[in-house]
């Protein structure tokens, strides 16, 4: 009798539907690159340290638009008929594809550097609207000063980036108004996609004394194209993205990309819980590292100063 009744109770159980989860946090990225991906696992454990564990009371939802700006404008489309309660956009060109299609569903971008230059926000106090979010804005500055602390006769460097990436273009405004003050000359070459990247590193070979790579998502996608071209030529490679590092960068001063996920995970569980999106100020990413790659700059002939050595968070040997 006992086992005919759990049984029964077994295939009731089985007959009733899924529990629904209480939220959905809908999340989506430009491209699939280690950064990225860390914001985005680092949003995810921000979410179920405040007890929104996927599988339970969260649905999760990620995609990639594997760098088609089309796509990301499709993958929003797609979100916004789904109706979840957050989006969490990550990278410029995917914030700006959420935003422009919906002005109901919160929005928690994140990874954008020049949030009010995108078009994103009214300005970084006072977001406005469905949007808030959170800024990578690099410290260019201290990046010059990184330069001339490896390369003090350094006369030229070389900026990688995709032309088309809003982010990309005010961080080369920024930089070279940095390096004009450190006397220091700017060289642009462009590469609006993965496959130009290798080309357009070349084109920097011979008229540069070192290349500089920003958080851009195209060149940062191909970095090890770039890397190959620069220890060919015996030219330092340096990025502000610090998970570039490990793939062949001789240094980098940035963000913590998994912190910065973190981060942006508390802001939207800020609007979970209730607070409008446009009344939450545009936060700035927190703290940043310092990363060298002692293995790298040997194979180009470079010895790193021991003072930037000593005061790096990270050293790759």
């Amino acid at each position: 009798m006992k086992a005919l009744f759990l049984a029964l109770a077994a295939s009731v159980a089985l007959a009733l539907p899924a529990k629904a989860a209480d939220v959905t946090v809908d999340v989506t990225a430009i491209v699939e690159h280690p950064a990225l991906d860390a914001v985005r696992d680092g949003v995810k454990d921000a979410l179920a340290e405040a007890g929104y564990k996927d599988g339970e009371n969260l649905k999760f939802v990620y995609q990639s638009a594997q760098g088609n700006p089309a796509t990301a404008a499709q993958i929003a489309r797609q979100f916004i008929g789904e109706s979840p309660d957050v989006i969490v956009p990550i990278s410029t060109p995917s914030a700006q594809a959420v935003v422009a299609a919906t002005h109901d569903i919160p929005v928690v971008f994140t990874a954008v550097s020049d949030p009010v230059g995108a078009q994103l926000v009214k300005s970084m106090e006072k977001p406005g609207g469905n949007v808030t979010g959170l800024s990578d804005m690099s410290p260019v500055a201290a990046h010059i000063d990184l330069i001339k602390a490896v390369l003090p006769d350094v006369k030229t460097v070389g900026f990688l980036y995709n032309s088309g990436e809003t982010n990309s273009v005010s961080l080369l405004a920024s930089f070279k108004k940095a390096a004009d003050n450190a006397g220091i000359k700017v060289v642009e070459s462009a590469a609006t996609k993965t496959a130009e990247v290798q080309g357009a590193a070349r084109a920097l070979v011979g008229r540069v004394d070192a290349i500089y790579v920003p958080t851009d998502n195209t060149i940062v996608s191909a970095l090890e194209a770039a890397v190959g071209v620069a220890d060919e030529a015996k030219l330092p490679l340096f990025t502000a993205d610090t998970d570039s590092v490990k793939r062949g960068a001789i240094a980098a001063l940035g963000f913590n990309y998994y912190d910065v996920g973190k981060q942006t995970g508390e802001v939207v569980v800020r609007v979970l819980k209730g607070e409008k999106p446009g009344d939450i100020p545009v936060e700035i990413a927190k703290g940043t590292d310092l990363v060298v790659n002692k293995k790298a700059a040997e194979k180009i002939g470079l010895k790193l100063p021991e003072g930037i050595i000593s005061g790096a968070t990270k050293v790759i040997e």
